[in-house]
C-alpha cells in the first residue's frame, strides 16, 4: 500500500525574523551613500537569487523585521516596495509579502541541456563543451565490450527483449548494494536506459498531476524538469549549507508534499555528502511523515574526500568509509533508489537502474513495457563486466578527477581571484560562488567565445542562483586551464554589476 498522503496545510513556506537575521549580517554595508532601505532590498534580492531564501516564502511583517533589525518601519516598508517593483516580491492584504522572481513576457523555459550537446563538432578555434559533468571512457570499457560480444551467441537467436534487465546485470547491481551494507536481491532491481528513464518511470507510478514534490535547491535540472513535465510542483529545500532534516519535515507538513527527490551522495551540483547521522534522522522522519523519497545515487562512486588530499601530495591518507545507502535507514516501501553507470563508467552505455521493494519493481516492469521492451543486451553485458572491476575503476576515476579538480580550482584562483570556489566532497564539478549575480551573462559571453557553460539558474527553481555557476572538471587539466582564461575574459567583459533598477529579465 502506498503511504498515506498529507493534506496541504498552507501553500507557502515562511521564514521568521529570527531565521532571517543570520542571513542579513552586515546588510548595511552596501556602500557609501546608499540608503538603508535600498541596501536591505539589495541584500534580500541576493538571498533570493542565491537560493538561500526560496521563492514563494512569506517574509516577516514590515514591523517585525524592523524591530529585529533595530531600524525604522519606513526602512523595511521601502525595502519591500523596491522588491515588489523589481519583481522579487509580491503581496496581498492579509497574506503578507512573499518572495518571487522577475518574469518576462514571452520568455520560454530555458533548455535543460546546452545546445552544444547535440553532437555538432566544435567550431574552428573553440575550446568546446564544458557544461557536461561526464567523464571519458575508462581503459576497461573496450575489453568489457569485447567480453560482451564473446557472450552474445548465448542470447542468439532469441528475441533479445529483457524488460526488467539482464539477470546477470541485476545480480551484479544487487551485489553492489549488499556490499555497501544494504542487503538486496536481483528481484529488487530494474535496469533502465539511464537514470533519467528510471526517474520518469518512478514518477509515473508514485506522483499525480498537481502533487507537490520536495526538491533540493540547487538540484539536477533534468530531475526538476521531469517532475514538472509530469505535472508535479517543486518545493525547494535549500541544501548549500547541508541538509536540515527538521526544516525538511516542516516543509513536508506545510506543503502536503508526499514525495521528495534527494541526492545524498555527492549532491549535484554542490558535491556535498549527507552524513550517516543525517541519514538516520531522515529515515526516522520518513517513517513518521509517510513521505516517499526518491534517492539519486548517480555520483556515489566518485568520492574525493581521500583522493583530493592524496592528489595534493599528502601521503598515508586512509580511505574514508562511505555512509550506508539511505535506503538502509527507512522503511523499504518509502525509499526508491536510482543508480547509473554514466558517471562511474561511461555515458554512452545508457545504463541506469531502480532499487526498490519487489512489489514496486514488478509494477515498474509492467509500466516500462508500455514505453519500450528493454535495453540493449550488449551494453548490459558490458556493464556487468565493468561492475566486476568496480573497485579498480573507481580508484582510478577518483584520482583522475581529484587532480583535475585541483587544477581547475588553482586556475580559477589565478584568473578569477574574486570567486569563492569550495572543494567538493565528491562528484565531478565545482559549485562556484560569484561576487556578483551575473552567471547567465557570463555563460552567454563565454559561449560567444566558443566555451559552453551551464549558468547557476539552470540548477535553481524559477531562475535562482545567478551568483553561482557549475564548472565540471570532466575534461583534461590543460583544457580546464584554457577554459578559465576564456571565462575570465567573459567575466571582465560584463561591465558594472546590476542594481535594483537594472532590467533583470534574463534571470
Amino acid at each position: 500500500m502506498p503511504p498515506a498522503r498529507k493534506q496541504p496545510i498552507q501553500q507557502r513556506g515562511r521564514v521568521s525574523a529570527r531565521e532571517l537575521m543570520p542571513m542579513l549580517t552586515e546588510w548595511r554595508t552596501g556602500g557609501e551613500g546608499i540608503p538603508g532601505y535600498r541596501a536591505l532590498a539589495d541584500r534580500l534580492r541576493l538571498l533570493v537569487l542565491d537560493g538561500r531564501l526560496p521563492v514563494d516564502t512569506v517574509l516577516p511583517s514590515e514591523r517585525t523585521l524592523a524591530e529585529a533589525l533595530q531600524t525604522s518601519r519606513t526602512t523595511t516598508t521601502s525595502a519591500y516596495r523596491l522588491l515588489r517593483e523589481a519583481g522579487f516580491a509580491e503581496g496581498s492584504q492579509g497574506a503578507g509579502t512573499w518572495t518571487t522572481l522577475p518574469r518576462s513576457e514571452g520568455r520560454g523555459e530555458a533548455p535543460i541541456w546546452p545546445e552544444h550537446l547535440s553532437g555538432e563538432p566544435d567550431p574552428a578555434g573553440a575550446r568546446g563543451d564544458f557544461s557536461s559533468a561526464a567523464l571519458e571512457a575508462p581503459a576497461e570499457l573496450y575489453p568489457a565490450y569485447q567480453a560482451a560480444l564473446a557472450e552474445m551467441p548465448r542470447f542468439l537467436p532469441g528475441n533479445g527483449y529483457v524488460t526488467s534487465g539482464l539477470p546477470l546485470l541485476r545480480d551484479r547491481i544487487a551485489q553492489r548494494y549488499t556490499a555497501a551494507g544494504l542487503p538486496t536481491t536481483p528481484e529488487q532491481i530494474l535496469v533502465t536506459n539511464g537514470a533519467l528513464q528510471a526517474l520518469h518511470l518512478v514518477l509515473s507510478l508514485v506522483m499525480e498531476r498537481g502533487d507537490r514534490v520536495l526538491v533540493e535547491h540547487p538540484t539536477y535540472p533534468a530531475a526538476a524538469q521531469a517532475i514538472r513535465t509530469r505535472g508535479g510542483r517543486c518545493v525547494p529545500l535549500p541544501v548549500e549549507a547541508g541538509w536540515d532534516i527538521g526544516r525538511m519535515a516542516t516543509l513536508i507538513r506545510q506543503t502536503g508534499a508526499h514525495l521528495a527527490y534527494v541526492m545524498p551522495d555527492f549532491q549535484n551540483p554542490t558535491g556535498r555528502l549527507m552524513t550517516e547521522d543525517d541519514r538516520r534522522e531522515l529515515g526516522a522522519m520518513i517513517a513518521d511523515t509517510g513521505c516517499r523519497i526518491i534517492v539519486d545515487e548517480t555520483m556515489r562512486e566518485l568520492d574525493l574526500r581521500t583522493a583530493i588530499p592524496t592528489a595534493q601530495g599528502r601521503e598515508g591518507s586512509e580511505p574514508l568509509p562511505m555512509p550506508r545507502p539511505l535506503a538502509g535507514f527507512a522503511p523499504a516501501e518509502h525509499v526508491i533508489t536510482l543508480g547509473s553507470a554514466s558517471k562511474t563508467f561511461w555515458g554512452g552505455l545508457r545504463i541506469g537502474w531502480v532499487r526498490a521493494s519487489q512489489p514496486l519493481i514488478r509494477r515498474l516492469g509492467l509500466a516500462r513495457g508500455n514505453e519500450d521492451l528493454g535495453g540493449p543486451l550488449l551494453e548490459q553485458l558490458a556493464t556487468a563486466h565493468l561492475l566486476e572491476n568496480l573497485d579498480q575503476i573507481k580508484a582510478h576515476r577518483q584520482q583522475l578527477v581529484a587532480g583535475r579538480a585541483l587544477a581547475l580550482r588553482e586556475a580559477l584562483a589565478q584568473n578569477l581571484p574574486g570567486w569563492v570556489v569550495p572543494l567538493p566532497q565528491g562528484g565531478i564539478s565545482l559549485w562556484c560562488h560569484l561576487p556578483e549575480p551575473r552567471s547567465s551573462h557570463v555563460a552567454a559571453a563565454a559561449r560567444s567565445m566558443g566555451v559552453w557553460l551551464t549558468p547557476g539558474p539552470r540548477f535553481g527553481l524559477d531562475g535562482a542562483f545567478e551568483a553561482r555557476i557549475r564548472l565540471p572538471f570532466a575534461r583534461p587539466s590543460a583544457d580546464l586551464v584554457a577554459m578559465t582564461e576564456v571565462l575570465s575574459r567573459a567575466w571582465h567583459a560584463q561591465g558594472r554589476p546590476h542594481t535594483m533598477d537594472d532590467d533583470l529579465t534574463t534571470v
